[in-house]
């Protein structure tokens, strides 16, 4: 009797203390999910606690174990950094391939979790040979498992090119492409997703998704009815259609326009994004191209997308706009016609941030350089004062391409009322190139001489002061030739003061 109760009083110590392991376990995943918590855990030294139950006889402890490092892997790049320099990744990328379905996926969230925040820790997963082990849990029964492994893929991916190698070198892609095509929605969403990670950052890596086959399964999904599955696709295929004109005419194969275009109009804010970025990839890499967005009705969506966005959402289509209208006349007088210039007039008086005026100004210099037809509907726009502000903006970027803009259009421009109202208020280089203007414009035109000078055009000019000699004196004396003399006279500075002087001097005949 002793000898039995002796047994189960030992018995008793091991379950006590599987129990206490379980209850620390469990409770230091559960403080570990709340971000505030995770300074408190890491002055207790959680890291070297956690790591030895990572190797316990006991399943579940193992599992919650790895799933706490995750945790706190996630919230803090240094507890990151400690699950490197501890020696963790070596257990863990053994355990992916022993051990049962629930430790594997919370491994490889523990991977991704490290992965996740710099190349340098990423690359520290890429060395400790988890790559290979994550692309064979691709191949797992488990949906789990497989959405765990192709995530944890993804995070090593996004961050350069070598690592994007490394996942492509051990054979990820087309086990992606699979994954695409199972029935669960977050596995479709996170292959999706990786394979745009691994397609961002070079056309050769780009070409190796394509060469797998995935604009196919990709382009079967462009009609989905998930909004986040729809986000992922429309960015994969953005960053292959991204880097040359094959693998843009590649995705323009697969018959997604004008299929796509609604989606400018999805209510998820990041499936209208996508699908403007998409827009934007195809359409800038020759006319063709841009022409096939036009005929399918893209430049109408695109306008329409830009007048019902707002700030950085508004890029791709702004872009989109100018791309297509650098191409030529014709598709230039498209976005015109599309009242493309209202819509980038609107985003011009709406939008403060730098990158976006920048964008906007580049976009209407491409519309108005072709021909007095195009610059006169940007004119018409009334951007010139705007336009003006930003050539002497702080930003050197918005500075230069404001000025360029004004440049290309007004070289163009015979709208004599917009070159005007640019004249008034412009620095000197750019009224050089107005007046230039009215140098060709006036010889030909006696009605817009009398209105040049009613509306104080020739005073205004009289009033610059040019160099003897420049071209701009020469510009200013071609305009004057355009008037009689005593008109010229009349308009130039001191000659009221001039006559008054006459008056003072003036003897009057004796009645």
């Amino acid at each position: 009797l002793d000898n039995k109760m002796s047994q189960k009083q030992i018995l008793q110590v091991f379950d006590n203390y599987q129990k206490a392991r379980t209850t620390f376990v469990q409770t230091v995943a559960d403080l570990a999910a709340r971000p505030q918590n995770v300074e408190a855990l890491q002055q207790a030294n959680v890291m070297a606690m956690l790591r030895p139950l990572l190797l316990d006889t006991v399943p579940t402890i193992q599992q919650t174990a790895a799933l706490a490092l995750g945790r706190l892997a996630d919230v803090s790049d240094e507890l990151a950094a400690a699950v490197v320099t501890g020696d963790i990744l070596p257990q863990l990328v053994y355990s992916l391939a022993e051990q049962n379905r629930y430790y594997k996926k919370a491994a490889a969230f523990v991977l991704r979790t490290v992965a996740k925040h710099s190349p340098p820790l990423a690359q520290a997963v890429v060395d400790s040979g988890a790559v290979a082990a994550l692309v064979a849990c691709l191949e797992e029964f488990d949906p789990g498992v497989k959405e765990a492994a192709a995530w944890a893929l993804g995070y090593i991916a996004r961050h350069n090119t070598e690592l994007a190698q490394a996942v492509v070198d051990n054979g990820a892609v087309p086990q992606l492409i699979v994954c695409l095509q199972e029935p669960e929605l977050s596995l479709k969403r996170i292959s999706a997703s990786a394979l745009s990670d691994i397609a961002k950052h070079t056309p050769e890596l780009a070409q190796t998704v394509v060469d797998a086959g995935a604009i196919a399964y990709l382009a079967q999904h462009v009609d989905a009815t998930d909004a986040k599955l729809k986000r992922q696709v429309f960015s994969a295929l953005s960053q292959i259609a991204k880097h040359s004109v094959e693998l843009a005419e590649m995705v323009v194969e697969a018959e997604i326009f004008p299929g796509v275009l609604p989606n400018l109009k999805d209510p998820d804010e990041y499936v209208k994004k996508n699908v403007a970025t998409l827009v934007r990839e195809v359409s800038k890499h020759t006319q063709e191209l841009a022409q096939l967005i036009v005929n399918s009705g893209g430049v109408a969506a695109v306008v329409d997308y830009v007048l019902n966005t707002k700030d950085s959402s508004r890029m791709p289509g702004i872009m989109t706009l100018g791309f297509i209208a650098a191409f030529n006349e014709r598709l230039a007088m498209a976005v015109i016609a599309s009242q493309g210039v209202q819509a980038l007039a609107a985003a011009l008086r709406e939008e403060s941030q730098d990158h976006l005026q920048a964008a906007v100004a580049w976009a209407l210099g491409q519309i108005g350089r072709h021909s007095p037809e195009h610059a006169q509907h940007v004119a018409e726009a009334n951007v010139f004062p705007a336009l003006l502000v930003l050539a002497e903006s702080s930003s050197e970027d918005v500075r230069n391409k404001a000025t360029r803009a004004l440049n290309n259009i007004l070289q163009k421009c015979t709208h004599l009322g917009a070159l005007q109202s640019v004249l008034s208020n412009a620095p000197l280089p750019i009224a050089a190139l107005v007046l230039a203007q009215f140098a060709r414009v006036l010889p030909q035109d006696p009605k817009a001489r009398r209105q040049f000078v009613t509306s104080n055009g020739l005073k205004k000019v009289q009033e610059i002061k040019a160099e003897p000699g420049s071209q701009l004196a020469e510009t200013i004396a071609a305009i004057n030739g355009c008037f009689p003399e005593e008109i010229v006279k009349y308009y130039s500075p001191g000659y009221s003061e001039a006559l008054l002087q006459r008056v003072d001097a003036f003897q009057p005949t004796s009645a």
